[in-house]
C-alpha cells in the first residue's frame, strides 16, 4: 500500500497564515497608502521658493559687442546661457554644451573661446565680440560674404562659430596657407561637411580684408 505523500511544514505554515500573493497586496496596499499621504501633505503645503544651494545672484556688467549690459546672475551661469538667455543675444549657438563642436565660439580680448566654457562672472571687464558685433552699418564682414560666396555653410548651426573662429584666426593669421587653416580651424566642427567650401572662403577673406581679392 502506497503511504499517502505528505506536505512540506513550510506549505502548511504558509496556507495556515498568510501566502506571498498576501503579503505582496498587504505590500502594495501599504505603498500606495503612503504615496497618498504624502501627496495629500504636499498638497497642504503653501507654496514658497525653491531652496538653492550656493551663492545667489551677483550683479555684474558684460561689455559685449562694445555695449555694456549690466545683468544679475548667479556665479555659475556661462557666458554662452548669460549671452542667450539674459541679453537676448542669440548668435552663439548651444549645441554640444561641451566644448567640443565650437558652434558657440565668441571673441574674448581678440582670442576665440568656447562661450559654454567660460564663466560669464569670469567675463566681466573683458571685451566679449560675438558674430552680431561684426557687422557695421549693414555691411558683412569679408569672412560673412566669403561664406556666402563659396557655400561655406548648409544648416547654419555651426556658420556662426565658424564665421567668428575664422574672423579671429585672420587677425593673426593675415596670410595663411590652406594647411594653417585646416590646423587653425580644428576646434569647429561642421556635421553637414562643408569644409571644401570653408577653407577658400578663408582664402577669400583674408585677401579681402587686406584689401585685395583672393587668387582663383
Amino acid at each position: 500500500m502506497r503511504r499517502k505523500k505528505q506536505k512540506p511544514e513550510s506549505v502548511t505554515a504558509r496556507k495556515d497564515n498568510f501566502s506571498r500573493r498576501d503579503f505582496l497586496k498587504g505590500a502594495s496596499v501599504a505603498v500606495s497608502s503612503g504615496l497618498l499621504v504624502t501627496e495629500a501633505k504636499a498638497a497642504r503645503s503653501p507654496a514658497g521658493p525653491e531652496a538653492v544651494a550656493g551663492p545667489g545672484r551677483v550683479a555684474m556688467t558684460l561689455k559685449v559687442n562694445g555695449r555694456p549690459h549690466k545683468v544679475n546672475l548667479e556665479p555659475r551661469v556661462t557666458l554662452l546661457d548669460a549671452l542667450r538667455d539674459y541679453l537676448d543675444i542669440t548668435g552663439a549657438k548651444k549645441v554640444c554644451d561641451r566644448g567640443v563642436c565650437g558652434a558657440c565660439t565668441v571673441i574674448l580680448d581678440g582670442k576665440p573661446v568656447y562661450a559654454c566654457n567660460v564663466l560669464a562672472i569670469q567675463a566681466e571687464g573683458h571685451e566679449i565680440v560675438t558674430v552680431e558685433g561684426l557687422t557695421h552699418a549693414g555691411q558683412l564682414h569679408p569672412v560673412m560674404s566669403a561664406f556666402v560666396e563659396h557655400d561655406g555653410q548648409q544648416c547654419g548651426f555651426c556658420t556662426p562659430g565658424f564665421v567668428v573662429a575664422c574672423k579671429a584666426f585672420l587677425d593673426k593669421h593675415p596670410n595663411p596657407t590652406m594647411d594653417e587653416i585646416e590646423a587653425g580651424l580644428g576646434g569647429n566642427l561642421c556635421r553637414c561637411g562643408t569644409y571644401v567650401g570653408i577653407r577658400p572662403a578663408v582664402l577669400e577673406a583674408a585677401q579681402a580684408m587686406k584689401g585685395g581679392k583672393a587668387n582663383a
